[in-house]
């Protein structure tokens, strides 16, 4: 038996250290509702040198006529740059419209058998700074509103209240984020002083600490919290948003300020060992003596104002990141031959921890978290399993609990969306806000896999060892997804299709929106999850729902093509092989279901390997190849999926996934996605299959329970190799 895994010693050997300037060259410290992105300075002193720089290489296109095409380049850490900003779960701001916008203009009613069902899709796939014709500029505000707001940002700053302007000035760089204790330690030379700055956020609360220590502030040299304007793109019909800034002077040493933002307010308070002075409506901290702490505190209550200085939130940083790294699964791959197996690894290592900081609060994470804004900083619906499924996976389901109570909160507009299309129950949307609003896009409305998330996160938490308090609480999420889906569905032929408009997983069919019927992996996800919700009646005492069961026993069978593989769709041109390689997760992704034949899915995975476009492909389209692999019980291809050779499966040094330069530079749902994988090639271990020469794997399980993937998982201290 092996001795348990060094979890330290595992998790620091991954820390992230920068000694250069990069435009991608960040570290974020956060909570999972609040998180505060720095450079190599340990503060957000550089902020122009890491703002987003538009691709060359995008031709701009209406939006409307198929997803835009993606031109073979090799990956190039040059072509991204990582915003800093502050963001919480709760700070969201709206644009001042020329003209007020009318929900109702954003809606195309399209025919079914039930009459006419109206969507929100009067809206293009563009992004803020495209040409948007005048007839999509109400949909457009809508989806572009809300947006996430930048709270602030804390910098040095030099005598003059200034920044150095130029991160080449700082020589000797050393930045390193201490993952065991979720703390970054910045050492550098500036101006020929010797500067430390120690970064950290509080576990619970919403507030950082620095402390700087150098020679430079008895020069006159300190730290400013800045309040910067929105820096998002404006669209062409939307006007700036107002903002405004007032202090108050509570000491020296203690300043709050009322920050709005168009209907946006929050406080702001910053508490130093040194003095403030307002300069150009920042608070400037400085002191005489070498070591300066700074501690700001962010809030929408006013209320809200915890005591504690930089010792304090250190503290506590380190006990909470402690306990986290302790605590739930560890996967460690020491001790392997194959070269591969440090970088996987890392991989995974940084994972953790990018999701605990980004993806772990009070809503469903956006998918650039709380690093940046990515679609307007909204989150979407049907990535909340690829952000957050893991950590149930991984023993740490009460941080996907945080977010459950989002969706109570959002389930009358769920149910209000399905009433307007005369359907029964609750219709998720897919990409939204805190308000629950769908956003209007001639994609997003007509997506069907957001639906059984709900249903498959929660059996998930139940799989993990909740008991029947958790199953009540949350039935009624199941009760109403699940009335929707058994709605959804038509009987035709003594079985139960998934009918236009709709558009799969694979969104390279949305110009077949009016006609696409059958994708293979809804359907089977349709029949998957509506069994587990009658599983859930039965738990609680409850006859099954016959409808519910008729649905899931009678689904229409996936298609198959002539080749014998499974087509995306039933439907024509039912498979392009870009996007998304979606028919996949119908056997891996998914457990068993009886819709689903194993050797014909074996064969769909040997032909997405040979001819798929990866340059199309998405980052957690790797892990979707690693658990298909797993569950058919091939574990070198599993993990030759997660490392395979592709621009969009890189992982830079602070463990981001770039995917699109100018815009989607960073990519949480590929994070989440390896970390739900390496759970399935672990339970593929258990199973029995082998390990590829060059690997030991070993795993170790929480210390108070057994971790039950789907629904198997991590359990027991194991090594295996081969």
């Amino acid at each position: 038996m092996p001795q348990p895994i060094d979890r330290r010693r595992l998790v620091r050997r991954h820390n992230p250290v920068l000694t250069s300037a990069h435009p991608a060259g960040v570290l974020t410290v956060g909570n999972g509702d609040i998180a505060l992105t720095v450079d190599v300075s340990g503060l957000q002193t550089f902020p122009s040198f890491h703002e987003l720089v538009p691709d060359p290489h995008r031709v701009v296109r209406d939006g409307l006529s198929g997803l835009p095409e993606q031109r073979p380049r090799a990956f190039d850490a040059g072509d991204f740059q990582i915003p800093l900003r502050t963001q919480s779960t709760w700070g969201w701001y709206e644009t001042r419209p020329e003209r007020e916008p009318r929900l109702e203009d954003t809606v195309t009613l399209y025919e079914t058998p039930r009459g006419p069902v109206p969507y929100l899709d009067r809206m293009g796939l563009q992004r803020p700074g495209d040409p948007i014709a005048e007839e999509f500029a109400a949909g457009a505000w809508f989806h572009f509103n809300p947006r996430r707001a930048h709270l602030g940002r804390l910098a040095l700053v030099g005598p003059d209240g200034t920044g150095p302007g130029d991160p080449a000035l700082l020589a000797d760089v050393r930045t390193e984020l201490d993952l065991w204790t979720g703390t970054i330690h910045a050492a550098y030379v500036l101006d020929g002083e010797q500067v430390r700055v120690t970064t950290v956020a509080d576990p619970r609360e919403h507030r950082f600490a620095v402390r700087v220590e150098s020679g430079l502030l008895p020069r006159g040299w300190g730290v400013a919290w800045v309040f910067d304007d929105q820096p998002d793109d404006l669209a062409a019909f939307e006007l700036p948003p107002e903002q405004k800034t007032v202090w108050n002077r509570h000491a020296p040493g203690h300043w709050t300020a009322r920050r709005t933002v168009a209907a946006l307010a929050y406080d702001v308070a910053v508490r130093t060992t040194g003095g403030l002075r307002e300069e150009a409506e920042s608070a400037v901290a400085r002191t005489d003596g070498t070591v300066l702490d700074v501690v700001v505190t962010l809030t929408p209550d006013q209320d809200r104002q915890p005591d504690g200085g930089f010792t304090e939130v250190s503290r506590a940083a380190r006990d909470w990141w402690a306990g986290h790294w302790s605590t739930g699964a560890a996967i460690s791959l020491d001790g392997s031959t194959d070269p591969r197996a440090r970088e996987l690894e890392r991989r995974i290592v940084l994972s953790q921890y990018l999701t605990a900081v980004n993806c772990a609060g009070a809503t469903p994470p956006a998918e650039s978290g709380l690093t940046y804004n990515t679609w307007s900083g909204k989150f979407h619906l049907e990535m909340h399993w690829w952000h957050a499924a893991h950590f149930p996976l991984w023993g740490r389901g009460h941080l996907l609990e945080r977010s459950l109570r989002w969706y109570h909160d959002a389930l009358e507009a769920a149910r209000e969306t399905a009433r307007r299309q005369g359907y029964r129950g609750a219709r998720w949307p897919k990409q939204t806000d805190p308000s629950a609003r769908e956003s209007p896009s001639n994609i997003g409305v007509f997506l069907l896999w957001q639906q059984p998330h709900v249903i498959h996160l929660l059996e998930l938490l139940r799989a993990e060892g909740r008991g029947e308090e958790f199953l009540r609480e949350h039935y009624p999420l199941i009760e109403a997804t699940a009335a929707f889906m058994a709605d959804f569905a038509e009987e035709r032929g003594g079985s139960y299709v998934l009918p236009p408009p709709l558009i799969p997983a694979q969104e390279s069919y949305l110009l077949d929106r009016a006609t696409n019927a059958d994708p293979t992996f809804e359907l089977a996800y349709w029949s998957w999850a509506l069994g587990v919700a009658n599983e859930w009646r039965t738990r609680l005492g409850l006859e099954p729902d016959e409808e519910w069961a008729r649905v899931a026993r009678n689904m229409r069978r996936p298609a198959v093509l002539p080749d014998g593989t499974y087509a995306a769709l039933a439907t024509p041109p039912m498979l392009v092989r870009k996007d998304h390689p979606s028919m996949l997760m119908a056997l891996g992704w998914l457990p068993d279901t009886h819709l689903v034949d194993p050797a014909t899915m074996a064969a769909t995975l040997d032909a997405v390997w040979e001819h798929w476009d990866l340059q199309s492909s998405w980052g957690w389209d790797y892990p979707v190849m690693a658990m298909t692999a797993a569950r058919l019980g091939d574990v070198g291809r599993a993990l030759d999926a997660l490392l395979l050779p592709s621009p969009k499966n890189v992982f830079l040094p602070n463990g981001h996934n770039p995917q699109l330069p100018g815009f989607l530079t960073i990519y949480l749902p590929a994070n989440g996605g390896l970390l739900a994988a390496m759970a399935h090639i672990i339970a593929a271990l258990e199973r029995g299959a082998e390990p590829p020469d060059g690997w030991l794997i070993t795993s170790e399980p929480a210390a108070h329970h057994q971790i039950r993937f789907p629904f198997q998982g991590i359990q027991g201290i194991q090594g295996i190799q081969r």
